[in-house]
């Protein structure tokens, strides 16, 4: 074997001004490890949250922890070995535990760690400054309900806002969520599951989303018979007052020209 392909098989470095990487066969052999040379806390995140995949996934498990097989399926397009290697990476960081639930189910979960948890906060800041990216969905776009959610935390008021309370149910072709969204002196609160409210409102994620925008007109959505609603039509008619969306976003659902 020659000196560069035993080099190889072995620990290796690249190192410049800029940019500081190592990878080990021995103890990561699919995920490289890599260090930019900076003191800096955002190149800590750049190395962690770089790869392909791992921000996905810590959204997944920000929503709750998730089987092997649940990952699998709401990333449709990542394989399952890269899911894997992606996975051990983020266990080797202190990020995301992997646990095995008390019988009878007695599978395993993956689920984030205090350290993960922490990335809440930023998470949502994120997510409101993506929003200002957004175009209406392709075709082909995957899309899970419970994203949806996040979202409207991200983009929830932080000041005052009308002392409103609705309920939404939310549903797809496989599935319901239910989100309570309640206004106050201390801002908007978003949260899931079940709760009294003023006005309830079913609908789906799209149109949902074109009322809490303004931009889609209630009534029409209502008239439509896409949407429907019981209780205090005032109420759920200052839904839009409870968020703050990015004014970057307020085309985003809008139908594309000749379409």
């Amino acid at each position: 074997m020659s000196q560069s392909e035993d080099a190889l098989e072995n620990d290796f470095e690249i190192k410049n001004k800029y940019f500081y990487f190592r990878s080990s066969c021995a103890t990561l052999p699919c995920v490289p490890d890599f260090r930019y040379a900076q003191f800096c806390p955002i190149a800590r995140v750049a190395e962690l949250l770089g790869h392909r995949w791992n921000l996905l996934i810590l959204r997944e498990l920000l929503i709750g922890p998730q089987r092997f097989s649940d990952l699998a399926r709401r990333l449709a397009a990542v394989s399952s070995s890269v899911l894997a290697e992606r996975l051990n990476q983020l266990e080797e960081r202190g990020v995301v535990r992997r646990r095995t639930l008390e019988p009878p189910a007695a599978s395993a979960i993956y689920e984030l760690t205090a350290a993960g948890h922490a990335i809440r906060p930023a998470f949502l800041e994120l997510a409101r400054w993506g929003m200002r990216f957004m175009t209406a969905p392709e075709p082909d776009d995957q899309f899970e309900i419970d994203w949806l959610p996040l979202g409207l935390m991200a983009c929830a008021r932080t000041g005052p806002t009308p002392r409103h309370s609705i309920l939404i149910h939310i549903a797809d072709e496989r599935r319901a969520i239910a989100v309570h969204v309640a206004g106050g002196p201390e801002g908007t609160r978003v949260e899931i599951g079940e709760r009294e409210a003023q006005a309830i409102l079913r609908a789906p994620p799209i149109p949902l989303l074109g009322i809490a925008t303004g931009q889609l007109p209630l009534d029409a959505v209502l008239a439509s018979g896409v949407a429907s609603m019981e209780g205090d039509a005032a109420a759920l008619a200052a839904l839009p007052s409870l968020f703050d969306f990015p004014a970057d976003s307020q085309q985003s659902l809008q139908p594309n020209q000749g379409e």
